[in-house]
């Protein structure tokens, strides 16, 4: 019995992954990664680092890549809820420059895998946000580059709570756009 459902997305490479839940009167257990399951269904990277972040109601983190050493991620909700994105960076890719977005939550246990290559942002819908993410490669704080999260080029569909002000940090405030990237590669 698979343990995990893998859906395609119109982006090469890029899966939503369904984890198996068994659910009874305790509550519910789920197994998250194992990696002879992951190989078969395709996903044949090892993860070399564990994150979690705590964001409050209104914060967008992104959209966050590393150049020389691009990261792999598997993202996932532990508690609340996030509007999560990935933008296609790969130099040839067919979708070079497209995203996708998914809402990610306690309740839907959805996971996303998102290959090298992409950048990565994520907008905390709940009071607050629990995310957890596996990564491909280490963390190199020098080689961490990003594009701004509303850069028109990309037309990213944020589901932004007009109610709630944006919180970004200084550095994300600051990213250029995807033109500025691609300038530099």
């Amino acid at each position: 019995m698979a343990k995990f459902n893998i859906i395609n997305t119109d982006i090469e490479g890029l899966y939503i992954i369904e984890p198996k839940v068994f659910i009874d009167n305790r509550g519910y257990f789920s197994e998250i990664y194992n990696e002879a399951e992951f190989k078969n269904i395709g996903i044949y990277k090892s993860f070399l680092q564990d994150n979690i972040s705590y964001s409050k109601k209104g914060v967008l983190r992104g959209l966050h890549f590393q150049h020389k050493r691009p990261q792999g991620k598997l993202t996932r909700v532990v508690n609340g809820q996030v509007y999560d994105v990935a933008v296609d960076l790969r130099v040839g890719s067919k979708t070079y420059g497209k995203w996708y977005g998914i809402v990610l939550s306690e309740n839907n246990k959805k996971m996303l895998y998102i290959p090298e290559g992409f950048a990565h942002g994520f907008y905390v819908l709940s009071d607050f946000a629990i995310f957890e993410y596996k990564c491909t490669d280490y963390y190199v704080p020098s080689d961490q580059q990003g594009i701004i999260w509303n850069d028109s080029e990309l037309g990213i569909e944020w589901p932004i709570d007009t109610s709630t002000d944006i919180i970004l940090s200084e550095q994300d405030k600051k990213w250029g756009t995807v033109k500025d990237f691609q300038k530099c590669i």
